[in-house]
């Protein structure tokens, strides 16, 4: 077995640690601080993990980026992730083109659907989204799935109202 890292940085006691660790807003940077005031306090490596859930390979290796950078060393670095599927600027073209409704003479269709921007979408930023896909960006524009009943293009208001008032009351 090999021989145990040691905590190189004193600057903070162990009273200090479990105080940073309270105001620390993320819960896993804090476990990680008090697993530190663990091992100043003279506990084993092994108890150390143990204590803050982690194994006694994972604890060696947050000393060493606590030694190196302090508390700041503690946090988790930031994830890239995937790059998002359309643009700011297409994601403000959808959400217009989504709010205007489809055009009923050339598509057919009175309402948008997430089948429905599929093609769309393809067509005019040459980007392949999944339907599902669809719907997490319409979320993501403040667009909710709730849609109004459809309006028919050929509805005659003044004969709706002239019907209504020729029904007997009940």
């Amino acid at each position: 077995m090999g021989r145990a890292i040691e905590v190189t940085r004193l600057d903070l006691s162990v009273t200090e640690l479990r105080q940073r660790a309270l105001r620390c807003g993320d819960s896993r940077a804090a476990c990680r601080v008090l697993a530190i005031a663990h091992v100043l306090e003279g506990a084993s490596r092994a108890a150390a993990a143990a204590a803050c859930g982690m194994d006694r390979q994972t604890l060696r290796d947050w000393v060493h980026r606590y030694n190196g950078d302090g508390i700041a060393g503690l946090s988790d670095a930031p994830r890239s992730g995937r790059p998002p599927a359309l643009s700011p600027a297409q994601m403000a073209e959808l959400k217009e083109l989504v709010l205007a409704g489809p055009d009923l003479a050339h598509g057919g269709m009175v309402r948008w659907r997430c089948i429905d921007l599929c093609p769309v979408i393809k067509e005019r930023f040459a980007v392949e989204v999944h339907e599902r896909t669809v719907g997490k960006l319409l979320r993501r524009m403040g667009l909710t799935r709730l849609q109004p009943r459809p309006y028919h293009p050929k509805k005659d208001a003044a004969a709706q109202e002239a019907f209504k008032k020729t029904l007997p009351l009940a």
